[in-house]
């Protein structure tokens, strides 16, 4: 764990179980909530947080709960980073909002230029400032659309983009995100995912990612016709679907595809992005260089912030006043943001994420062993996750993903459930978690497959 994290020396990194979980403090908020909030925001896990760092979330009673999900990827620097809290303090010290469509500040320029630097790719480069994953894809549509001067948008089965309405077309899963939320945006395309686990077992053979693609790009070629195509957007890794890992040159063959034919190819690194993998960026672990990228989650260590960042030429398209938003690159954001990126370049968090995935997967891979409903284990770096599946079959089994996660969350460890068949238990812990922290947490999750499983 990073020195810099103040989670290490503040908060005991160790789990505690005082009361039962959600305890009476978090029972009592909770009334409360029921009260003044609406229904259609949900929380896994109803211990009302007082403390973070580390791998520790403490809650309202006590309790000191292992941290598996980092808030769906944020916090990978950690809940508490010294370089975030001190520049984001900084900041507000200075002043809190001058809307940089107003009034600009440097710290804007500065995480534009950073991200131009970061993100795959050696040529020119450009870059918006948001507030949300959802508001990054959208702009990158916005942006592909007008360069193109074409309407259609492509996406892939399992796909997760967001909330706002665009991006609920182009989402996969109609319930939660998208049941009873329609009309949708038109000009909206499916094509079908590399999902190898599934692909192989539906085939009896093992599909190359070559194969994946040709079976995409035929169905864009028929059912769209490349030369209508704007852009084509994927999640390299693909986060509320299932942490699916695409078949090895089924990344590059879409890009390829994408060039040969004047389409923007969008990489949507959102869940994916800043370190998580182990490199800075998933893209980079097939070497593919997306036109556009877009990103937020992992970018500001916790606060809102977002970005679009993609070749000049593409991004140099729209005209002054065509992008932007009140709030998008508010100061304190960039500030953290400044903080964050200087932790993923200076603190080893992409050597960390590596020695986290190794022993998630080898954790996992002993479970698997025990037992065979853990169809598979996928993933890069300290982004993994487990396909849980009915004993001798593929069909899948969300019972039993919901009933570890219950067991883990009684017992203080916090395991996020995902996938379009809800049966995908994901691990996404803060790079700050200690080797310690993450075996005991996987020592709970052993007892929880064996309980459900007996």
């Amino acid at each position: 764990m990073t020195q810099l994290e103040k989670g290490g020396p503040s908060l005991p990194q160790e789990r505690k179980i005082v009361t039962s979980i959600p305890g009476p403090r978090s029972q009592e908020i909770e009334a409360r909530r029921k009260k003044a909030v609406a229904p259609g925001v949900a929380s896994g896990m109803p211990a009302y947080v007082v403390a973070a760092g580390g791998g520790i979330l403490k809650d309202a009673d006590g309790n000191q709960i292992i941290d598996l999900g980092s808030g769906i990827a944020v916090t990978t620097v950690g809940n508490s980073n010294e370089r975030v809290v001190s520049r984001a303090k900084e900041q507000l010290d200075a002043f809190t909002h001058t809307c940089f469509m107003v009034n600009p500040y440097e710290s804007y320029i500065e995480v534009a230029e950073a991200l131009n630097r970061l993100t795959p790719g050696d040529h020119e480069k450009r870059t918006v400032l948001l507030n949300s994953g959802a508001e990054a894809v959208e702009n990158a549509v916005k942006i592909a659309r007008v360069h193109t001067k074409r309407n259609a948008v492509v996406v892939f089965d399992h796909a997760y983009h967001g909330r706002t309405n665009l991006t609920m077309a182009m989402t996969s899963k109609a319930a939660p995100y998208k049941k009873g939320f329609g009309p949708f945006a038109g000009e909206i395309y499916r094509a079908p995912m590399s999902y190898p686990y599934r692909d192989d077992a539906a085939a009896g053979t093992k599909v190359s990612g070559e194969e994946a693609a040709a079976r995409a790009i035929t169905m864009i070629d028929k059912q769209i016709g490349a030369d209508d195509v704007a852009a084509i957007v994927i999640e390299p890794i693909q986060g509320e679907g299932g942490f699916i890992v695409p078949a090895d040159g089924f990344l590059a063959a879409i890009a390829d595809y994408a060039r040969d034919n004047g389409i923007v190819f969008v990489a949507d690194e959102v869940q994916a992005g800043f370190a998580r993998t182990g490199k800075m960026f998933a893209s980079e672990h097939e070497d593919v260089v997306p036109d556009l990228v877009t990103t937020a989650k992992g970018l500001a260590g916790g606060l809102p912030l977002a970005g679009v960042t993609g070749r000049a030429e593409i991004m140099d398209s729209v005209g002054g006043g065509g992008l932007g938003g009140t709030y998008g690159g508010n100061p304190t954001a960039v500030a953290a943001a400044l903080g964050a990126i200087d932790a993923y370049e200076n603190d080893g968090l992409m050597e960390r994420a590596v020695e986290i995935g190794e022993t998630i997967v080898r954790r996992v891979e002993a479970l698997q062993a025990k037992h065979p409903e853990i169809g598979h284990v996928r993933g890069r770096g300290a982004m993994q996750a487990i396909e849980l599946v009915q004993r001798d079959s593929i069909d899948p089994n969300p019972g039993l993903a919901k009933a570890v996660a219950d067991h883990a969350a009684a017992n203080a460890v916090l395991v996020l459930v995902t996938g379009t068949f809800g049966n995908v238990l994901r691990f996404l812990p803060p790079l700050t978690i200690s080797d310690e922290l993450l075996n005991e947490a996987f020592d709970v999750l052993e007892e929880g497959f064996a309980q459900a499983l007996a």
